[in-house]
C-alpha cells in the first residue's frame, strides 16, 4: 500500500486537476451528453424565485402524494419552456418552491407555471370567438348532451393523450394533440355533424384558440392552424403545447411571492464569496505553517490538493453551488486540517516521549485515527440530517459539507501521511525542530522501548 498511495494521489490529482479546468464531455441520462462546467445557484447566477401555496378544492385537502404529482407537473412545464435544471422542492404541507438560475422571461414562466391549466373542449356553432375573450362560469359548468349542442363543456383536458408543435401542407406552424377514449368518440361524432362551425378551446375560463371545423375528425388526431403569417408564434405554441400535454394541475395554486435576482447582483455574490473563501484557505495555511512548522506545509499542500478535488466533484456530480453551498465548503476547510492538528499534536507528544521521527509520525496517525473517525462520523449525520430534511437551501448546505468531509477524511490521513513519508526520507528534514519540537525536549526523556522493527537509535 505505501508504494501504491502515492501513484493514486498522483492519479487523482491528475483527475481533479483535468474535470476542475477542462471543459469535458460526458454522458448524460437518456444517452444524451453534458459539458463538464460550474452550476450556480440563483442567488449567484441571478434568476427567479417563485413560492406557491397549493389549495384544497371540493373540499379535498392536498395529500403529500398530490403535492408529488404537482410537483411533477410543474416540473415537466418548465423543462419544456427551455429552463436548464429548475429546482422544484415541496415545503411544509401546501407549499412548492420553484427556483430557476439564469431565467430570461420571467413573466412567462410565470404565466406558465401559475396557471392551473383547467382545459375545457367547448362547441360554439356559429359564433365566433377570440383569443383571451372570457366564457361565463355557466358555460363551463353545463356538460354537453344529445339536446345541447353548443356553448357547453364537450370533454376536458385529462383526453388529451399527447401533444406537439407540427407543420401544415402549406408549411405553417401548427399545434397538434391526440385525443384518448370518450373523447375521441365525442368528437369524432360532433365534427361529423358540425362542419364549418366554431370550436373554442378554453384554458381557466379564458378562450385561447377557436378555430372552425373544416372536416369530420375520426380517429383523435387534430391540428390546430392560427391565421396568421407563417401560423403560431412559437412561444405561444409551446405554452398551447405545454398545457395540452401535461394537464391541469389537480389542484388550484396560489402565487405568494417571487422574486427576481439580477445576475449582476449575482455576480457581486460570487466574487465576495470567492474573496472571503480565499482568505479562509490562506488564513488556515498561515496558522498551520506559523505552529506547525514542516508538518504544517505539508498540510497546506495537503489542503490546496483537498479544495482541487472538491471542485472537481462539484463539477462532476454536479453540485448547483449557492451561498449557503459555498459557506458549507468554507466551514469544510477548516474541519479538513482538523483532522492534522489532532495527528501532529499526537505526533509532538510521541516526539517528546523519545521515539524516532518515523516513528512518531505514524504513532500520530495511528493514535488519533479513533477520534478523526469519530468526529467526522458525527459531522455526517449532522449534513445527511440536513441534506435530507432541510429546504432546497440547506439542501445544498448539507450536500456540500457531506463531499467536503469525506474528501477531507482522504486527504488528512492518506495524502498527508504520504507525504511526510516522503518529506522523511529526504536528510534534511530529520530536525526535531522542524517539527514544533526542540531538541532539549527532544532529549529530555530517555527512548521507550522500542517496538517491534523500531531501531533504537533516534533520527
Amino acid at each position: 500500500m505505501r508504494r501504491a498511495g502515492p501513484i493514486l494521489i498522483l492519479v487523482v490529482f491528475v483527475l481533479a486537476t483535468i474535470l476542475s479546468f477542462v471543459a469535458v464531455p460526458l454522458p448524460s441520462s437518456g444517452g444524451e451528453t453534458r459539458t463538464l462546467e460550474t452550476k450556480l445557484g440563483l442567488d449567484l447566477r441571478g434568476g427567479l424565485r417563485l413560492e406557491y401555496q397549493v389549495l384544497p378544492a371540493n373540499g379535498k385537502v392536498p395529500t403529500r402524494d398530490d403535492l408529488n404529482v404537482m410537483r411533477q407537473i410543474v416540473i415537466n412545464r418548465i423543462d419544456k419552456s427551455g429552463v436548464a435544471e429548475p429546482q422544484v422542492v415541496i415545503q411544509g404541507q401546501d407549499r412548492i418552491i420553484v427556483e430557476m438560475p439564469g431565467v430570461q422571461n420571467a413573466q412567462q414562466i410565470r404565466d406558465l407555471v401559475g396557471t392551473t391549466g383547467r382545459l375545457d373542449f367547448v362547441p360554439l356553432g356559429q359564433t365566433q370567438m377570440s383569443q383571451d375573450q372570457e366564457i361565463g362560469q355557466q358555460v363551463l359548468d353545463t356538460t354537453c348532451s344529445d339536446t345541447v349542442t353548443e356553448m357547453c363543456v364537450l370533454f376536458s383536458g385529462d383526453q388529451v393523450a399527447a401533444a406537439n408543435i407540427g407543420s401544415s401542407q402549406t408549411g405553417q406552424r401548427t399545434v397538434q394533440f391526440t385525443l384518448t377514449g370518450a373523447g375521441r368518440e365525442l368528437f369524432a361524432n360532433y365534427t361529423a355533424d358540425h362542419v364549418g362551425d366554431y370550436f373554442a378551446i378554453v384554458l381557466d375560463g379564458k378562450v385561447i384558440t377557436a378555430p372552425v371545423i373544416k372536416s369530420s375528425i375520426p380517429n383523435g388526431q387534430v391540428e390546430i392552424e392560427s391565421g396568421g403569417i407563417g401560423g403560431y408564434p412559437l412561444a405561444e405554441a409551446q405554452n398551447l403545447v405545454t398545457i395540452l400535454q401535461f394537464g391541469q394541475l389537480p389542484f388550484p395554486i396560489a402565487e405568494l411571492a417571487n422574486t427576481t435576482v439580477s445576475p449582476t447582483l449575482g455576480e457581486a455574490f460570487l466574487q465576495q464569496s470567492l474573496v472571503a473563501g480565499a482568505i479562509a484557505i490562506l488564513m488556515v495555511i498561515f496558522f498551520m505553517v506559523v505552529h506547525y512548522r514542516l508538518p504544517g506545509v505539508v498540510a497546506s499542500f495537503a489542503l490546496i490538493y483537498y479544495a482541487l478535488v472538491v471542485y472537481a466533484l462539484f463539477r462532476l456530480i454536479p453540485v448547483t453551488l449557492t451561498l449557503a453551498g459555498i459557506a458549507g465548503f468554507v466551514l469544510s476547510v477548516g474541519m479538513a486540517v482538523d483532522a492534522n492538528i489532532l495527528i501532529f499534536e499526537r505526533m509532538k507528544e510521541e516526539l517528546r516521549l523519545g521515539k524516532s521521527l518515523p516513528a512518531s509520525v505514524e504513532a500520530g496517525f495511528n493514535r488519533a485515527w479513533n477520534s478523526i473517525l469519530d468526529s467526522n462520523v458525527s459531522s455526517l449525520i449532522t449534513a445527511m440530517i440536513l441534506f435530507l430534511f432541510g429546504s432546497s437551501t440547506i439542501r445544498g448546505f448539507g450536500l456540500v459539507l457531506i463531499i467536503g468531509v469525506l474528501v477531507s477524511m482522504f486527504t488528512a490521513v492518506t495524502v498527508t501521511r504520504t507525504l511526510l513519508r516522503l518529506v522523511l526520507a529526504q536528510p534534511w528534514a530529520r530536525k526535531a525542530s522542524y517539527y514544533g519540537v526542540t531538541e532539549a525536549e527532544f532529549l529530555a526523556r530517555p527512548p521507550s522501548r522500542p517496538v517491534r522493527g523500531e531501531a533504537r537509535t533516534r533520527v
